[in-house]
C-alpha cells in the first residue's frame, strides 16, 4: 500500500508503515490522519487471518513534526473539535492494535508526532532523535491523547514540565525519563528484532 502520506513495506513477519511527505517533515494533516486511520483498520482486518506486527517509522531527519499548524490556524471551533476527534481515533486504533506496534524514531518527533509515538506499544529511537511537544509555546495543547499517555510513562510532574515549558529532549534524555525503551543506530531493524523476540 502506498499513498502520498505513507507507504507500507515488509520487514520479515512485520509490516513497516513509513510516513512520507513531499517536504520530508511528515506533517499529520487532516487528510493524512484519515488515511492512516483507514490503513490501520485495514491492517487490523488482515490480522484476523495472519498476525503482522507493525513498525511505524519516518525518515532519517523526521519521524513527524505533528499536525500542520497552518491548517490548524484556519479551522473553526467545530472543525478543530472534529480534528481532535479524528486524531484520537487514530491514536486509539494504534494503541488497541492486536499485534505489537513499535515506533522506530529518527530525527524530530514533535507535537502530534510524539502523540503518535506514545500510542505505540514500544518506542526505539536513533541516537540523534529529538522529542518535544511545542504546542504550549504556540498557545496550543494536544487533543490526541498525549496528555493522558505521557503521565502514565513518566509521571505527572515531568509531563507538565515537557508540555508547559515546551522543551525539546534528546534520545538519551528520553530513555532516562522513560519515554523511549531503547536507542539503536538502526531503529527499524532493532524494532523488527524486538518484535521477533516478543512474539
Amino acid at each position: 500500500m502506498h499513498t502520498r502520506f505513507f507507504q507500507i513495506e515488509g520487514e520479515g513477519s512485520a509490516r513497516i508503515l513509513r510516513l512520507t511527505s513531499p517536504d520530508g517533515t511528515n506533517r499529520l494533516s487532516r487528510a493524512c490522519v484519515q488515511a492512516l486511520t483507514v490503513a490501520i483498520c485495514q491492517l487490523k482486518d488482515e490480522h484476523k487471518i495472519q498476525p503482522h506486527p507493525l513498525i511505524i517509522a519516518g525518515n532519517r531527519n523526521f519521524f513527524s513534526v505533528g499536525a500542520d499548524l497552518n491548517e490548524i490556524a484556519a479551522l473553526s471551533g467545530p472543525q478543530a473539535y472534529e480534528f481532535s476527534s479524528m486524531g484520537q481515533a487514530l491514536m486509539n486504533a494504534i494503541a488497541s492494535f492486536p499485534a505489537p506496534v513499535v515506533a522506530a524514531i529518527e530525527g524530530h518527533c514533535m507535537g502530534g508526532g510524539l502523540d503518535l509515538a506514545l500510542a505505540c506499544h514500544r518506542r526505539i529511537a536513533a541516537p540523534h532523535a529529538v522529542f518535544g511537544h511545542r504546542g504550549a509555546a504556540l498557545g496550543l495543547m494536544t487533543g490526541w491523547g498525549g496528555t493522558q499517555r505521557l503521565p502514565r510513562l513518566i509521571g505527572k510532574s515531568r509531563t507538565l514540565e515537557l508540555f508547559v515549558a515546551a522543551e525539546k529532549i534528546s534520545a538519551p534524555q528520553s530513555v532516562r525519563i522513560g519515554i523511549v525503551d531503547a536507542i539503536a543506530g538502526d531503529p527499524v531493524r532493532c524494532a523488527a528484532e524486538t518484535i521477533q523476540g516478543v512474539r
